[in-house]
């Protein structure tokens, strides 16, 4: 857990030397109580557990007392530039924390953002965190689990949404309630295997009492694929205990479409979504290559066509907030999303800042940065 993590003796190693040139200098000088405030630029969910279970770790481990005035509880709206909490404190033990206690904050809100979004756009569709492998180490995966089921609580709050239902990994299911991580298998079975046929065959085998989620693009017959795998397990098929994961990359399109084959989809599903005003990065999500909503009806046609309408379809392949939000338009009949596009794109925004606003009570902040001063 992230609490303890880096544990005391290693804080001096990891924070900015400045941070710890500043913490000599007041350990020479005298000791002063501060508030600092702590904020960020742009519209966030606060996720603040993380830091804050390491500070009370700190404070333990250095034997203070810290006062956390949380002015955004976790899963609240976060305007920019609003101090999302005030920590009060010994400017001496406070002062070389601050690169690390930043560090927890940051990319955790705005991923609880994205995460919110994308399940408030899609609210009957189940997503699972597939993003641990994107991460930077283990520090950052637990973040992003813990972001994603932060941004899900809001979603399920305002709009009764499924929301996150598991991730990839074992570690950080808890997040998720779950005890183990989720997942069934990746393209590399099927390059084993020799067929997707043979892939789930060989899946079934070992996990006889497993769901059955079935990749079906690794050969590009998408359709033909799916229909050969419910036909060798319609028990499985017809009691909903199987499934088709779509992942055909952005190169090409699914077996069977093209972009007039795509439209008519759409035409016949969906035809609002293609009625109006679309831009170039909403049409690719609606008509274009890769899993698009044309492609995600196309497979939904096939598989009830061939009487085979318990079998569920997940999707993959950069399901952030925008793409959600145009599967929204398009009504996508997709059951569940694997996902780890809630990652923050845009590092620069995920700066979490931190300014002393009181020293021993007395209000006091650089110019220009007033905003931040306890109302």
């Amino acid at each position: 857990m992230s609490d303890t993590r880096p544990p005391e003796p290693d804080v001096a190693a990891w924070t900015d030397a400045y941070f710890n040139r500043s913490k000599g200098i007041v350990r020479k000088f005298g000791d002063v109580a501060v508030t600092y405030a702590i904020f960020m630029r742009r519209p966030v969910l606060s996720a603040p557990r993380l830091m804050i279970d390491w500070l009370e770790a700190m404070a333990a481990a250095r034997g203070i007392s810290v006062g956390i005035d949380l002015r955004y509880p976790e899963g609240k709206w976060v305007g920019a530039g609003e101090p999302i909490v005030y920590l009060t404190g010994p400017f001496e033990h406070l002062v070389d924390l601050e690169t690390l206690f930043l560090q927890k904050l940051g990319a955790a809100c705005v991923a609880a953002y994205n995460a919110d979004v994308m399940c408030t756009e899609l609210p009957k569709v189940a997503f699972l965190g597939f993003d641990a492998r994107h991460c930077a180490g283990t520090d950052m995966a637990e973040m992003m689990a813990y972001a994603a089921s932060v941004g899900s609580s809001r979603a399920r709050r305002k709009v009764g949404a499924v929301g996150f239902v598991g991730n990839a990994t074992t570690a950080t299911a808890h997040y998720f309630g779950q005890d183990r991580g989720l997942g069934t298998m990746p393209h590399a079975i099927i390059g084993y295997a020799g067929s997707t046929l043979r892939a789930a065959e060989m899946f079934h085998e070992a996990y006889p009492d497993e769901e059955l989620t079935v990749l079906v693009d690794y050969f590009g017959r998408e359709v033909t694929d799916s229909l050969e795998v419910c036909r060798a397990f319609e028990a499985l098929a017809a009691d909903g205990r199987l499934s088709v994961r779509l992942d055909t990359p952005g190169s090409r399109y699914m077996e069977g479409l093209d972009p007039s084959i795509a439209y008519a989809v759409l035409d016949r599903n969906a035809p609002e979504s293609i009625r109006g005003y679309r831009s170039e990065a909403e049409l690719r999500h609606l008509i274009g290559p890769g899993v698009s909503a044309a492609a995600i009806w196309m497979m939904r046609e096939r598989l009830d066509e061939a009487g085979f309408g318990e079998v569920r379809i997940v999707a993959s392949s950069g399901f952030g907030p925008a793409k959600c939000r145009v599967m929204a338009i398009a009504h996508a009949p997709v059951d569940a999303i694997g996902t780890g596009s809630f990652l923050p794109e845009d590092w620069q925004e995920t700066y979490a800042t931190a300014d002393i606003v009181e020293y021993d009570g007395e209000a006091r902040v650089k110019i220009g940065r007033e905003f931040l001063l306890r109302k």
